[in-house]
């Protein structure tokens, strides 16, 4: 697709984007013109923002006492130490991740990274292609080439183990070990600073990278206040100013200038808030704080939908925005300032979503991109898991209807005492029930221990596309809490770009595929771009206590030469513990189907239909007449957990496939995998029978 072809699709898309893109460019090249000609922060300007006559009292000016609840002040640690002794395994989690930071090791998207305690950290390293990004100004340098990404140093340079190293100080008891862990925190820092100059390198390539870079080693700054490693003017110099450098950069190279401004956009307003409300006399901090707060309140109506749902297309860039908007939320509440009643219920609403569709386990579906983002710095957590939002939401607004299950480590941190008693206080609730959420594309059907999430909704990013796949009337299925039939993932982004588009095609998904075209076109130059021609949709949603059942349409094949409409049923029958699949074609011509049902590993074989499992499948609601003799068991040999029977006259087999748990890693898996040449009108079934 030509430049000028790409932006008249956004156009489609996005009505009116272009347009404002245009406005928004123009302010950012003013942003930039007026960063060129300020001055950088010297220490004499720093010493009169805090009022501090040498250098030797700034630490009493930039640390001393706030006087506010933020979670990370000092006077929280009590508080916070008690909260997470009373939490199973939390004391021994946050020590383990301090003692990680203290190492200087991390896990790169499943690669391990380790330079040892006290030397120095090879920020610019991809580890996985050896490739070192160069010190040159952001300007000369390439945002993207295949073969290196720059996610993986940026794991690192995002610094969120300086709020490691902090935690561990806050529990531990010995003098000499905060000591150890305060040094530590010292040298990363200053290595990190001196080692990547403002505007220099891969580090400054994202305003989202940097701004979470900020509000991270601010929080930590706090919460080592009181360690007389940091208080030190030779550390406290060089640190609070490249705290105003980052705001600076962030500030004039915010993320609002793409057709459709996203997440990125979120995380420079939360970096410039947590570091304005905790440092206010910073040159310009409170003006940006206050520029924060309405860009946040603006893009929590922009991003979010009325129903709670992200406007990203994608369930694990759901949590990423939850964390974005909850840590500015609890930064901005704990330093007395608000972000309105608007804002607040719609969080709210968000918490709700995510643990719509999370399973008793815990884990999320993929729909959508993953590439494993987060905000939070205080916890450790799996590529797909979301019930710990559960247990923080509960305690952040005392809601019952997000209470009773374990309470997670991020209540104990970001909320301390306070938030366990509300968390601890809530009865047990009833599991959570089927839910359609129209204007994210996402519905769930549950009971008798399944969780079944259909894709049935526009692109992402209000039509753009961005994090959202070919999946249109795909869906996942958890049994018991374990992905059992899933989407496949993600992989990579920018490293592979033949990777990323195979995983976000059609073919890649649990969907039909007709005549071996995709739902909308891929382009391989536009890896974050997917127009809306599938224009999918919910016909019927219909829950009940016996079955539930969904109909779900998607027109991306009315554009082949011979039209072709599909509209799938799910019914989800809890009496006989089974799902039933109908795919309905409508149109004309001669038509070569696929249907896949995509494994996160390759634990599958053909058997014999068994006399109670076929018994099952036919008490079904709706499902086919005349099976096939063989159906798929899925799950370990000998301990089965489901099995797929096809409708008579379907050509099927075990095909090679390809699951990603997680951002950077593809495993080799299978699919079920079932063909038919068909002239519509034709109607196909399959139904999955459940242990």
């Amino acid at each position: 697709m030509s430049t000028l072809g790409h932006y008249a699709a956004i156009a489609r898309m996005a009505p009116g984007a272009l347009a404002r893109s245009a406005v928004r460019r123009v302010q950012g090249a003013a942003r930039h013109a007026l960063y060129h000609r300020r001055s950088p922060l010297d220490e004499a300007q720093l010493l009169e923002a805090f009022g501090a006559n040498r250098a030797e009292e700034l630490a009493e000016m930039a640390l001393g006492p706030r006087g506010s609840r933020v979670w990370c002040d000092v006077t929280q640690r009590a508080s916070v130490r008690e909260a997470v002794a009373a939490i199973p395994g939390a004391l021994e989690r946050a020590k383990a991740r301090a003692e990680q930071a203290l190492r200087q090791e991390w896990d790169v998207f499943g690669t391990r990274v380790v330079f040892g305690e006290g030397r120095p950290v090879d920020w610019s390293l991809d580890p996985v292609s050896g490739h070192r990004y160069p010190l040159t100004p952001v300007e000369r340098m390439a945002h993207h080439a295949t073969g290196r990404d720059p996610k993986y140093p940026w794991v690192l340079g995002r610094l969120d183990s300086l709020v490691a190293l902090a935690q561990g100080a806050w529990l531990e008891s010995s003098a000499s070990a905060r000591a150890r862990l305060a040094t530590a925190f010292v040298a990363q820092t200053l290595d990190f600073l001196q080692a990547n100059p403002v505007g220099q390198g891969v580090h400054w390539l994202s305003a989202m990278e940097v701004s979470l870079r900020a509000a991270n080693l601010a929080q930590a700054l706090v919460m080592f206040a009181d360690a007389p490693e940091v208080r030190r003017a030779a550390f406290l110099v060089p640190v609070l100013s490249a705290l105003c450098e980052h705001t600076a950069w962030v500030e004039a190279h915010l993320e609002d200038q793409g057709a459709v401004p996203n997440n990125h956009l979120v995380a420079n307003h939360v970096g410039q808030l947590v570091v304005g409300l905790l440092f206010p006399e910073l040159p310009r901090a409170l003006h940006q704080a206050a520029l924060a707060v309405g860009g946040l309140r603006a893009q929590m109506e922009a991003q979010v939908h009325p129903e709670g749902t992200s406007f990203e297309g994608s369930v694990p860039y759901h949590r990423l925005a939850v964390e974005l908007f909850t840590l500015a939320y609890v930064v901005a509440r704990g330093m007395g300032v608000s972000l309105g009643h608007a804002y607040e219920a719609r969080l709210r609403r968000m918490f709700v979503v995510a643990q719509a569709w999370t399973s008793e386990a815990g884990l999320a579906p993929q729909v959508g991109d993953n590439d494993s983002g987060r905000a939070f710095a205080v916890s450790t957590r799996g590529d797909c898991e979301q019930g710990y939002l559960s247990s923080l939401g509960a305690a952040l607004w005392k809601d019952a209807g997000l209470g009773g299950g374990p309470v997670a480590d991020e209540v104990a941190w970001l909320l301390g005492g306070a938030g366990l008693g509300r968390q601890a206080a809530q009865p047990a609730l009833p599991s959570p029930v089927s839910l359609s959420l129209p204007q994210g594309g996402v519905h769930i059907l549950r009971g008798a221990g399944a969780v079944v999430t259909v894709c049935a909704g526009r692109q992402g990013q209000a039509g753009v596309g961005g994090h959202s796949h070919n999946d249109k009337l795909s869906f996942e299925l958890h049994l018991n809490g374990r992905p059992v039939i899933v989407d496949p993932g993600t992989g990579t982004y920018t490293r592979d770009p033949s990777l990323r588009n195979a995983m976000r095609g059609t073919a890649a998904h649990n969907t039909l595929q007709v005549d071996g075209a995709e739902q909308a076109p891929l382009d391989a130059a536009r890896l974050f771009a997917l127009t809306g021609d599938a224009r999918a949709r919910v016909v019927v949603f219909q829950p009940s206590a016996k079955h539930d059942r969904l109909v779900v349409r998607h027109d991306g094949y009315r554009a082949l030469p011979s039209p072709v409409g599909i509209e799938r049923t799910f019914v989800l029958d809890r009496h006989a513990r089974a799902l039933v699949v109908s795919d309905r074609l409508v149109g004309t011509g001669w038509h070569d189907v696929v249907g896949r049902l995509h494994l996160p590993d390759a634990q599958a074989r053909w058997v014999e239909v068994g006399v109670e499992v076929l018994a099952r499948a036919r008490l079904a609601r709706e499902g086919p007449a005349e099976f096939e003799s063989l159906s798929a068991e899925l799950g370990p040999p000998g301990a089965p957990l489901a099995w797929v029977l096809l409708q008579r006259g379907l050509i099927a087999n075990l095909a090679p496939s390809r699951f990603s748990p997680g951002y950077g890693r593809v495993e080799a898996a299978c699919a079920v995998e079932f063909r038919r040449g068909v002239t519509p009108p034709v109607c196909l079934r399959w139904v999955v029978v459940f242990q």
